[in-house]
């Protein structure tokens, strides 16, 4: 028996499971939904062997962000399924210099005969990238039981990736997709975003303006969770100087402390000035001293030359800033550069400030589509779906539009190990993910 035949038959079996697992709940509720939604749901669970080849097929191409040609193929592959939901896609290519693939775009517009103009426009948002490059040890898609599976990328975000597509398919067979106006947008960079951002998110941050609701399909944090809020990211470098000499007059007048200490004073006054405030962090995360340092910024590289008889000259550190809103973000910078500026005897520093992704931050527009998303799921008897901890997430594409539409992210796949050797995949949560997806996707846009 050929090994493709073997593995459909695996896979039926598999999902066969999972419809087991994932029907009864949602069965017993199928009192909230429609007859529509009802017609789309059986859809769901009778494709779930092609929603599972075509996240195979998406896994076994390696597109770790540099590998444009990886990235392409990934991008040729769904457009493909795009296209069986009625949209037209696109690609977005960037310049060689920016050495990034590009991104996929899938649209469909609401026709001039629409008669309803309720139906929000959407905005979906995936990313064709991981951050698994091509010297990186392989990780196939691999079946590790009959509800979970392996492979690079397979949660973040490949499986995402399938929810989208499987949904607005389960959507245009039903034609429930007509007069409706829908982008999604798969970024080819996600994990490793190019510079400058202008060009690699400036076509993404102007078709995203164009609409009412962003939905990012970033991993699922369990069944019952999505995000509102998103931190958003950025960085810092301090550069400490102090006066050199023999360590024997360390802490005197004349010779003073150091940049070492000096730069030790610094970082321990954030930690006791900045660390107890929620959702803020600051992390250090190289830090060169010595007589003669040198760092290199573009590839976080750096050496240092040193005795210990001799008072340090120098001292550079970088770190990251993490926060929930702007106006935290801009408070701490404040507060960092008033440390900073507290010197010890001999002493001198500076600090400054690059900004990386913006925070996606919580507000009432987001809560009302998430009320939405509730609804939907305690239609599928599924209980009730709340805001997650905006803490337990990093930045993400959907922060860089999230100052101009109201949006949600957290409803992808859901598994392990995202950006780890083995990260996995709940298979058995899929389907009940595709559906309210689906019915997101129908019940915002009609």
């Amino acid at each position: 028996m050929k090994k493709s035949t073997l593995f459909f038959l695996s896979i039926l079996f598999a999902m066969t499971s999972i419809a087991q697992q994932v029907k009864t709940p949602a069965a017993a509720a199928s009192k909230g939904l429609t007859k529509e939604e009802k017609q789309v749901m059986a859809w769901i669970d009778a494709h779930m062997p092609q929603a599972i080849e075509m996240l195979k097929e998406s896994v076994n191409i390696n597109s770790g962000t540099l590998n444009i040609e990886g990235v392409k193929k990934v991008g040729a592959l769904f457009a493909k399924e795009f296209e069986k939901a009625g949209f037209a896609t696109e690609w977005v290519a960037m310049p060689d210099s920016i050495k990034r693939a590009g991104h996929l775009v899938a649209s469909r517009r609401a026709g001039a005969a629409a008669t309803s103009k309720k139906g929000k426009r959407l905005f979906l948002i995936g990313h064709l990238d991981t951050v698994f490059e091509p010297d990186m040890p392989a990780n196939p898609f691999t079946m590790l039981n009959d509800s979970t599976a392996t492979g690079q990328g397979v949660n973040d975000m490949k499986g995402g990736d399938v929810v989208v597509i499987m949904a607005l398919q389960a959507l245009e067979q039903a034609g429930l997709l007509k007069n409706t106006d829908i982008t999604a947008y798969f970024t080819g960079d996600e994990e490793h975003a190019g510079y400058p951002r202008e060009v690699t998110r400036g076509d993404f941050i102007n078709r995203a303006k164009q609409a009412d609701i962003a939905l990012a399909f970033e991993g699922a944090n369990g069944l019952n969770s999505v995000a509102t809020g998103r931190r958003g990211a950025s960085g810092w470098r301090l550069d400490v100087t102090g006066k050199t000499g023999h360590s024997s007059g360390v802490f005197t007048p004349g010779a003073g402390y150091g940049a070492i200490y000096e730069a030790a004073r610094i970082l321990n006054q954030f930690r006791e000035t900045l660390s107890t405030e929620k959702y803020l962090t600051f992390n250090p995360g190289i830090i060169i001293g010595g007589s003669d340092i040198e760092y290199n910024d573009a590839t976080s590289k750096g050496a240092a030359i040193a005795k210990t008889n001799i008072i340090s000259p120098a001292v550079t550190v970088t770190g990251d800033l993490r926060f929930l809103t702007e106006d935290q973000k801009d408070r701490a910078r404040v507060k960092m550069k008033e440390i900073v500026a507290q010197n010890l005897a001999q002493t001198s520093a500076k600090i400054s400030f690059v900004d990386g992704i913006p925070s996606m931050a919580p507000t009432e527009g987001n809560n009302q589509v998430l009320s939405v998303i509730n609804s939907i799921s305690m239609d599928m008897g599924a209980g009730a779906t709340v805001a997650g901890d905006p803490g337990s997430r990093g930045a993400g594409d959907i922060s860089y539009v999230a100052a101009y539409v109201d949006c949600i992210d957290g409803l992808g796949a859901s598994g392990r190990g995202a950006h780890a050797p083995g990260e996995t995949i709940h298979l058995n949560q899929l389907p009940f993910l595709i559906k309210r997806a689906a019915l997101t996707i129908y019940r915002l846009s009609r």
